[in-house]
């Protein structure tokens, strides 16, 4: 007599919830999702009894005799009489165990305990990254993305160049990935790796033979009174007061018998203090040459006299300093829509970094994202645009400018509406006097 229990599988779900129940000699597998069977003869201590033999089922499991003959499968003919002769005792035979194959979803795959492990995509080289892109593996899956210092532009990791953002304070290379800040000379890089900071000369080694006074950047030598510096800067003799020190006077010294005076350059006046000296704003008291059709602009120490704004073709004036191209003009394609004219002054040496000039949209689109940059005139690297909001940016100046001279910058808005997928710019060409001198 064979006695037999077994137990069918039916998957259950029971409404309003998400998770699947399974039968009893099924138990859930949660990487696969599937019921799978479970092995009583191993879990359940002494399944059998007496002579009888535990023999696993799908859902459940079977007691045979041990002397009965070799084990047949349950669904062939119940009543067959035919059975060999009882076989010699030997060991129990190992009878398979029959379970439902386990499928991983994808990204996974079986490892060798027969659990779904995650797939390494990266590791295998199965990703489908740019060669200049990194691969980073991911549950499941994985990513693509770009090492720090570069950036992605249409699927490809692009280096970003710091220097164009003033990363640094004064000094600035640009090399692949990153950068590197260095300072001017009298200044150390801190440790930030952007910043400098003014060396004390005179604390580490007093180059001087009297008294040191230490500068932004550099350091002077003074003398005791009845002393002055001789032109090596470092040794003193007896008083010349010009020679003294450069604080005297604001323009230039001239040395007299037992005293001295200051002289401003043309264009200024010296003030009651005797030393300092103030501007002539000849537009102001008219003592100008202009002509009538031109304007009078005064900058330090002298003045200019601006011509009318002129519009070149295909542009047409708006007002006397703003030109437009038409959007009907085919010429006016690629050309920005305006140019706005501005004129400012400067003196010479002005310190750094500093803001000195302010640009901004006038009109606010709804969708739309505004860009700044200098378009033209700063091949010398002196200035940079810091956006200051979504509709403003401030021109900054990097680096000292020494006059006289002029610089002309295009400052470029760049619009961009992704609403209606349009994209225009406007110009304001902005000319910077710069004085001989420093005040």
């Amino acid at each position: 007599r064979i006695l037999t229990a077994f137990t069918l599988a039916i998957c259950l779900s029971s409404p309003g919830k998400a998770q699947q129940q399974c039968t009893n000699g099924f138990d859930l597998d949660r990487a696969s999702g599937q019921c799978l069977d479970i092995d009583e003869c191993r879990t359940i201590p002494e399944a059998c009894r007496g002579d009888m033999v535990c023999v696993n089922q799908n859902g459940g499991y079977l007691c045979v005799p041990r002397t009965n003959p070799v084990y047949r499968s349950p669904y062939l003919n119940p009543y067959s009489n035919i059975y060999p002769p009882p076989p010699a005792p030997g060991p129990v035979p190992n009878y398979p165990t029959v379970t439902r194959p386990l499928i991983c979803r994808f990204g996974y795959q079986l490892d060798e305990n027969n659990q779904c492990a995650d797939v390494d995509e990266c590791a295998s080289d199965s990703h489908q990254c740019n060669p200049t892109q990194i691969c980073i593996n991911t549950e499941g899956g994985y990513t693509c993305s770009c090492t720090e210092g570069y950036w992605l532009l249409e699927g490809q990791c692009l280096d970003i160049d710091e220097c164009r953002y003033g990363y640094c304070q004064q000094l600035c290379a640009n090399v692949p990935g990153s950068y590197s800040c260095t300072c001017n000379p009298g200044f150390t890089l801190n440790d930030d790796g952007r910043s400098c900071q003014d060396v004390n000369e005179c604390t580490s080694e007093n180059p001087c033979t009297q008294t040191c006074v230490n500068t932004y950047g550099s350091f002077l030598c003074r003398c005791e009174p009845g002393y002055e510096l001789e032109a090596d800067g470092v040794n003193c003799s007896d008083m010349d007061e010009c020679s003294f020190s450069e604080f005297l006077c604001q323009h230039e010294c001239v040395n007299g018998p037992g005293s001295y005076y200051c002289i401003c350059p043309s264009g200024y006046n010296l003030l009651d203090d005797n030393r300092s000296c103030q501007d002539i704003n000849e537009c102001e008291t008219r003592n100008f040459t202009c002509t009538p059709q031109q304007t009078c602009f005064n900058i330090p120490g002298e003045y200019k006299c601006l011509d009318p704004v002129r519009c070149e073709d295909p542009y047409i004036q708006i007002n006397e300093n703003r030109c437009m191209c038409p959007a009907e003009n085919a010429g006016c394609r690629d050309q920005p829509f305006t140019i706005l004219y501005r004129v400012m002054d400067m003196v010479s040496g002005r310190s750094v970094p500093s803001d000195i000039f302010q640009m901004q949209a006038t009109t606010r689109y709804p969708g739309a994202y505004y860009i700044f940059q200098i378009k033209s005139g700063n091949e010398g690297r002196e200035f940079y645009m810091r956006q200051t909001g979504p509709i403003s940016a401030t021109l900054v100046m990097t680096r000292p400018v020494k006059g006289p001279r002029t610089i002309e910058l295009d400052l470029e808005m760049i619009t961009v509406n992704t609403v209606i997928n349009f994209r225009g710019s406007s110009v304001i060409r902005l000319r910077i006097y710069v004085s001989q001198y420093s005040f």
